[in-house]
């Protein structure tokens, strides 16, 4: 899935001359945490974050407002003073797992969208990349995830595929993740019913093991980085 696909096209945006109230004012009316700030063309000069008006403003601004003389002092005070100019951008035609990595590698909350000659055309926030892979995986619909643990080899996610769709249930996605073991891959497949003892049943029969999905990778961490209170398996 592209990124073009998944963004949002009606940005809210503020030129760099706005006053910092303004961009408090419309982040709040907008509910958004993060502006683009455009220039002429709609040309992306830099963004304002919810955390650039944490640091500009006072403490007491978000709780209880300040008077009017420190709201004059600050009033000279514009988004482009402000603003983040290095901003992280992508492209429409990278995909939302491109995307997912500059957002976890950048350490960012959205990333601005544009072309080939810097101009405005969406925003990706983690909001949408949490929308467009609940989408993609299926998860939207009731379900259950099981964690399967196979043997690294050819055939094995076909083998588990064909025995889960021969017992006539569906499959709303199916994840493989590395393993702490060498040679051992963990199976996630998201199967679209509620009934899966048959399916655990069959899978054991076949001399799969199951682990809980949502305890597998922290009672696999070597022991010298479990918490204190994890007990070894």
């Amino acid at each position: 899935m592209f990124v073009s696909r998944s963004m949002t096209r009606r940005v809210v945006t503020i030129g760099p001359e706005a006053s910092i109230f303004d961009a408090q004012d419309l982040m709040a009316k907008s509910r958004v945490r993060h502006i683009p700030v455009v220039e002429e063309g709609n040309t992306l000069v830099g963004i304002v974050s919810d955390r650039d008006l944490r640091s500009a403003l006072p403490f007491r601004y978000f709780k209880e407002g300040i008077s009017a003389e420190e709201k004059s002092k600050l009033q000279d005070l514009r988004v482009k003073d402000i603003m983040t100019r290095k901003v992280f951008t992508i492209s429409p035609g990278y995909t939302i797992q491109d995307a997912l990595l500059m957002i976890q590698n950048a350490k960012v909350g959205a990333l601005p969208v544009v072309d080939e000659n810097g101009r405005l055309k969406g925003i990706l926030s983690v909001r949408d990349l949490l929308r467009a892979f609940i989408n993609v995986l299926g998860i939207g619909q009731p379900g259950t995830l099981l964690c399967i643990l196979v043997e690294e080899k050819v055939g094995q996610l076909k083998k588990i595929v064909d025995a889960i769709t021969e017992m006539g249930v569906s499959f709303g996605s199916v994840l493989v993740a590395r393993y702490w073991e060498e040679d051992k891959r963990a199976v996630f497949p998201y199967l679209l019913t509620q009934n899966v003892a048959h399916v655990k049943k069959k899978l054991k029969e076949m001399g799969y093991t199951l682990l809980d999905p949502m305890q597998w990778y922290m009672d696999q961490l070597p022991e010298e980085d479990r918490p204190p209170d994890k007990p070894k398996p």
